[in-house]
């Protein structure tokens, strides 16, 4: 495998393929500026840039190095904080950090610099507020007011990019690439054809996208995964398609690429992928891996089963294509067969008559894990809900509608009567779990207040913080 970093030509015989990026740099290229802090992506001190060709241009994009795969660098241009000060000049932004007083301990400083800087020079969320995109950077001392000021200070800082993009062109992989390494293999296919191939040579093998929860399988659980797929770069399951009738979103599209094409179907998709992690976990984290994994508290798949969602695999049979709701059989098991990768989904576009409700609750507003997620999609005509779809996340041990609370909804007037019917409905849907993230109780009670939330902003009722701060 070959990557750049900054404008050599990294050049790897033997790459151990669960080997982090940020091992790599610290270990092996003694980039030390490049912390260790959480080893999971959660506090962002590792942070990086990865840029990639985007026709006549580099795509930069601000990722965790600590649960980054070195083989996923392949055919890319690597920047870390050394990059910005070659000769030890520091560049506009450290100057300015260092002289407002931005660092404290100074640990985390670099990954607020890296992030930073990747906003200073357009790279992905770059139009996020500032605060947004640096959600994904955690400072033990509490520093963030100068922290924010420099990014005030410094808006753009200029990035020449004219000699890496025909170096990129002169590594960019034609083929798949593949390695071994003490007995362990990994692949990177560039097409769905080849991707299916693999699985049926490999039917094993671990499919892995973002590797924002494959990293941490590696990193905190000390796993040994002896045949990976990383599929990040077939372009087809980079897709994103909009037409009238919604939007078709490949299994390796980013939740930062799909950040604005989710809003356009409705304002609370944007909220809700605005607070799916950080910044740099969005940046990684995919669509189809968020599905593909099954996991209970996944943020995605409510939303996406309420407003209808379909999913499409591919396996040796060819095709088939499901609601979204049907892919989630228990915890920890999925409909996927043997050969068969997740390779789209398909979100109808709701109806303009239809009322949407999508909300996340967290014990950290930013960059946490739900506690519950519910999403909730009515069509109502003449004061009367036609059909309700309603799901929830973190409620049982998958993603799941509630049932019993669409019975209650459907063919009634809506009312505050009728929701409140509805939400004691949710006490035949579920029967959550007490854990470090809610109660059994807490839960019941949360998602009975999501609905009634709806009711309330449907009403014209401020229903957040923000909502009443606008409000006056």
């Amino acid at each position: 495998m070959r990557f750049l970093l900054d404008d050599a030509v990294i050049e790897l015989a033997e790459v151990d393929p669960t080997a982090t990026v940020l091992d790599y740099l610290r270990y092996q290229l003694r980039r030390t500026g490049t912390k260790e802090g959480c080893g999971e992506g959660d506090c962002g001190a590792c942070t990086v840039l990865v840029g990639e060709l985007d026709c006549a241009s580099i795509s930069w994009r601000a990722v965790n190095a600590c649960i980054l795969f070195l083989p996923m660098l392949d055919g890319k241009v690597l920047m870390t904080v050394e990059s910005l000060a070659p000769i030890g000049e520091l560049n506009p932004l450290q100057a300015c950090m260092a002289a407002n007083g931005s660092s404290q301990c100074g640990f985390c400083t670099p990954g607020f610099v890296m992030a930073l800087h990747g906003r200073a020079i357009g790279a992905s969320g770059c139009d996020l507020p500032v605060a947004d995109g640096i959600a994904g950077n955690l400072c033990r001392c509490t520093g963030y007011g100068p922290i924010l000021d420099a990014a005030a200070c410094v808006t753009t800082v200029p990035q020449d990019d004219s000699a890496l993009i025909p170096a990129l062109r002169d590594i960019a992989p034609q083929t798949m690439t593949s390695g071994e390494y003490q007995g362990r293999t990994w692949f990177a296919p560039r097409e769905p054809a080849m991707l299916a191939q693999l699985l049926a040579e490999h039917p094993d093998a671990r499919i892995v996208a973002g590797a924002t929860d494959v990293g941490l399988w590696v990193t905190k659980g000390l796993r040994t995964l002896d045949t990976l797929i990383f599929i990040g770069d077939i372009p087809e399951l980079r897709a994103v398609e909009e037409t009238p009738a919604g939007i078709n979103l490949g299994a390796a599209v980013t939740y930062a690429r799909a950040h604005k094409a989710l809003g356009r179907l409705h304002p609370d998709l944007y909220e809700l992928t605005r607070r799916f992690a950080g910044l740099q976990v969005r940046n990684a984290a995919t669509i189809g891996g968020n599905i593909a994994n099954g996991s209970p508290i996944g943020d995605g798949p409510p939303a996406l089963i309420a407003l209808g969602a379909t999913l499409t695999l591919r396996g040796p049979e060819g095709r088939r294509t499901m609601p979204l709701e049907d892919y989630f059989l228990e915890y920890g098991k999925q409909d996927r067969r043997a050969g068969e990768f997740v390779e789209s989904v398909f979100v109808p576009r709701p109806k303009p008559d239809s009322v949407i409700h999508i909300a996340k609750l967290s014990r950290r507003f930013d960059s946490d894990i739900s506690a519950v997620c519910g999403a909730f999609a009515l069509d109502v005509r003449g004061g009367t809900i036609v059909t309700a779809r309603v799901a929830f996340g973190g409620m049982a041990a998958t993603p799941r509608r509630a049932t019993a609370c669409e019975a209650a909804l459907a063919g009634k007037p809506f009312s505050a009567e009728t929701i409140e019917g509805a939400a004691r409905a949710l006490r035949q849907d579920f029967t959550p779990l007490d854990d470090v993230r809610g109660s059994a109780a807490y839960r019941l009670e949360a998602a009975a207040n999501l609905l009634r939330r709806l009711c309330a902003r449907e009403q014209g009722q401020a229903i957040s913080v923000l909502e009443l701060q606008a409000d006056g």
